[in-house]
């Protein structure tokens, strides 16, 4: 990980750049202001799988663009390219972790669809501007997120458990924080729970299955948001043959401002 002074200054394009270059950083709290993206990219022959998963699923896999076969670039960040410019990627086979890695532009097919998924990150601008503390930012830390009990509706192949995103949120907060991200639906929009983790399934708070442990401060309470990590764990569990993804945490930034997805 390398330390920046304060990178929510640094511009989308910068952070690509430094990504593109080797910098493998979490990005939250990176770009304020910019909107943040999940990539999962499949095979043609499991793109409707993918799509209709999505559609089916809209909370946790809100679609913000698709590619078309084998292009690795995106309306959302014209002249980037998805194969470099998120700081960590995911390989995946037969459902099992390959392996991280900074650049897949060796591994990427011709047939490969790349999917750009809402980001919770997103709203986290809103919620600083409110001035709601975000634990996992201060810490500097990866947010934490965990598997849940609750399925997903299935899609063809696809199925799966739902995750979720946790921040720790002042109990006297938690309403405004509710109400703010509840205006961006097109990036995971209001949370799924809040508090009782076990009620999801969730066991310890402190052992996430992705990301890292964030500590919590007196009167916070732990609220959930639906995760974009979800399609990953629908890989882990559905066994296509091959798939790319970002790394939890590590995300696409573009160059869409995150008001462009606020409703109203």
């Amino acid at each position: 990980m390398t330390t920046f002074e304060d990178p929510a200054k640094v511009s989308p394009a910068e952070a690509r750049a430094l990504f593109r270059q080797g910098a493998a950083n979490p990005t939250a709290g990176w770009s304020a202001g910019f909107t943040q993206t999940n990539l999962i990219a499949v095979p043609r022959d499991w793109a409707y799988d993918v799509l209709l998963f999505c559609q089916r699923n809209p909370r946790p896999c809100p679609i913000l663009d698709v590619s078309d076969p084998g292009d690795p670039t995106t309306i959302l960040a014209p002249g980037a390219d998805l194969r470099s410019d998120l700081p960590q990627y995911r390989v995946w086979e037969n459902g099992t972790l390959a392996g991280e890695v900074s650049d897949v532009s060796g591994l990427w097919r011709t047939d490969l669809v790349a999917f750009s998924i809402g980001c919770s990150f997103t709203f986290e601008t809103a919620l600083a501007a409110a001035g709601i503390p975000l634990r996992h930012v201060d810490q500097g830390r990866n947010v934490a997120m965990y598997l849940t009990n609750r399925a997903c509706r299935p899609a063809g192949r696809l199925h799966g458990p739902l995750v979720v995103s946790m921040r720790q949120i002042p109990a006297d907060r938690v309403a405004e924080a509710v109400a703010i991200s509840g205006t961006m639906p097109a990036v995971h929009g209001s949370p799924v729970h809040i508090g009782a983790p076990e009620e999801l399934g969730i066991a310890d708070l402190a052992k996430p299955d992705f990301g890292d442990p964030v500590d919590a401060e007196p009167g916070d309470v732990p609220v959930f948001w639906a995760c974009g990590v979800t399609p990953q764990a629908a890989l882990m569990a559905s066994r296509p043959a091959f798939a790319i993804t970002h790394a939890p945490g590590y995300m696409f930034v573009s160059d869409k401002r995150d008001d462009e997805y606020r409703a109203g």
